[in-house]
């Protein structure tokens, strides 16, 4: 998730508004939400990608790499020093932005499905001062605005919004005092992000069109 339920808090959401783990099912599907849009994800996710070779020296991953710990071709492990590989990747320093990894030397990804498996940390992050960096704070920004966007949308004036969430309601334990709620709609997602500001944020985020990952 790109936000915490302490950070809507000291925007000046209350508990009236929304419980703490209500607001954090909102935050988790306005985050899925975003990444869906942008067409990538911006936090560090351990990963292991199969990719197709194109028979050229770059490739292009789903999400721009942060470290690198293995790469096979064709099954076969292959050196990721600077000198044999240079990674376009993150933290991410300007946009709009292509992440690569490209073969030095005249090597290149040959032709094949599947023939290309990576391993290691990627995610589209920001500079923070360390190697892994941070979810972008607009990315963040936009997750805020979309959950504080949906509250009116999902709650009333003048009830509290348990009561007004009844209807949305799948599952409920009553000796736990946990509640469960049906996910909420793209079309709710899709109006909060109508905003022009959020509009903007995710347009400059979203992954160049054309970009592939084989």
């Amino acid at each position: 998730m790109y936000a915490t339920v302490a950070d809507l808090r000291a925007e000046g959401v209350t508990s009236a508004q929304a419980s703490d783990d209500r607001l954090a099912q909102l935050i988790d599907e306005a985050s899925v939400f975003v990444d869906r849009e942008t067409g990538w994800w911006f936090e560090p996710r351990y990963l292991e990608l199969t990719l197709s070779g194109r028979g050229g020296p770059s490739i292009e991953p789903p999400a721009p790499t942060i470290h690198l710990t293995a790469m096979h071709i064709d099954g076969v492990s292959t050196r990721l020093d600077p000198d044999a590989l240079l990674i376009v990747g993150a933290p991410v320093r300007f946009v709009p932005f292509d992440p690569r990894l490209t073969r030095r030397h005249g090597h290149v990804f040959p032709h094949g499905v599947g023939n290309v498996v990576l391993t290691g940390t990627f995610g589209y992050t920001e500079p923070d001062g360390t190697l892994i960096g941070r979810t972008p704070p607009a990315i963040r920004r936009v997750v805020m605005q979309l959950v504080i966007g949906l509250l009116p949308r999902l709650t009333d004036a003048g009830a509290s919004s348990e009561a007004w969430d009844r209807w949305r309601i799948v599952a409920e334990i009553t000796r736990d005092q946990a509640v469960r709620y049906s996910p909420v709609s793209d079309v709710l997602l899709r109006d909060a992000a109508l905003d022009p500001e959020l509009a903007a944020a995710l347009s400059r985020y979203a992954r160049p069109i054309g970009l592939g990952a084989s």
